[in-house]
């Protein structure tokens, strides 16, 4: 299926007006219906451009059938400017099948690989999806965290400067994440005055100017949701984001597009907590369920307003 057919655009434009505009286009994990509810409506009420992040694992829990479903129950325009994005696709395999069902964007992850292995995966993705007018995100560096089976790892390495310039000319990438100390997962840094690598962007940028780039593991993990979340039963502790002032600063410096995960988690988790517990004799999913809905519509409204600086841009 052609993403078209379904009213999706892919991200060329969107990033080229967002480097242009100083903003980050955000790209939303969903996995449910819930959680594409609340992007959705969020994306309305701001009027901003937004990503919709499907991870290979988000597809296997939600079935191709699920999703696709909902995309064409949403009645998507083009004028919405909504885009259908693999995250971390791991092999060409997993590229292609989600280009053919109809996602109008995909990232290849081959940073666990050698340099010239991952040249070779991502240039042989490229090739395909650009065939399919579809945008290909690559990586280069390695970020720590978890937050699935298709996501994690227990080392981190920082993008090399001196490896962008050869990486983005041999594969012929749109956009290229990398590795400035952001991670995956509720835990991205190991103190509060921790900062981002900007010397290590403001290299990348020299060296790639006016090209797209992307940060994973950017969620800025409100305090608020996980003091929610342990008032009401839950143990998360130690749990530290990405301040939205640094979150700022990077879309000043290149970074077009700002992957949020976490934070939707957590808003779920903590809103499914508490009415919960001030409601114990309900039994009705749909009450905590919209409770759930309305805290991540307003996470993601947060996100677009106060760190991507994407409201009104579309």
């Amino acid at each position: 299926m052609k993403y078209t057919e379904l009213g999706l655009i892919n991200t060329d434009k969107m990033f080229q007006n967002a480097i242009m505009g100083n903003y980050a286009i955000p790209a939303f994990n969903i996995y449910n219906m819930e959680t594409f509810q609340a992007v959705l409506n969020a994306a309305k009420i701001s009027n901003s451009p937004i990503i919709l992040g499907i991870s290979e694992s988000a597809l296997k829990y939600m079935t191709a059938e699920m999703l696709i479903g909902m995309i064409r129950g949403a009645n998507i325009t083009p004028d919405m400017q909504i885009a259908l994005h693999l995250d971390h696709g791991t092999s060409f395999d997993a590229c292609r099948h989600a280009i053919e069902l109809g996602f109008s964007s995909v990232m290849i992850d081959a940073s666990k690989l050698s340099f010239d292995e991952n040249v070779k995966t991502t240039k042989q993705v490229v090739d395909f999806a650009h065939k399919h007018n579809v945008s290909v995100e690559s990586e280069l560096g390695t970020l720590s965290g978890i937050e699935d089976e298709n996501t994690f790892s227990t080392e981190s390495s920082y993008t090399n400067p001196s490896d962008v310039e050869h990486f983005v000319k041999q594969t012929g990438t749109d956009s290229l994440a990398i590795a400035i100390g952001t991670s995956h997962g509720a835990f991205k840094r190991t103190s509060a005055t921790q900062e981002l690598r900007f010397d290590i962007l403001s290299e990348i940028t020299k060296r790639l100017p006016k090209f797209p780039l992307v940060l994973h593991g950017a969620s800025s993990i409100p305090e608020h949701l996980v003091n929610t979340i342990n008032e009401y039963g839950g143990n998360i502790s130690g749990a530290l984001g990405i301040p939205a002032t640094q979150l700022r600063r990077a879309t000043e410096m290149n970074i077009c597009k700002i992957n949020v995960d976490s934070d939707l988690r957590l808003a779920f988790t903590a809103a499914v907590r508490k009415s919960l517990a001030e409601n114990p004799n309900n039994f009705n999913p749909r009450e905590f369920l919209s409770a759930a809905h309305t805290a991540m519509t307003d996470v993601c409204l947060n996100g677009i307003k106060n760190i991507m600086g994407s409201e009104n841009k579309r």
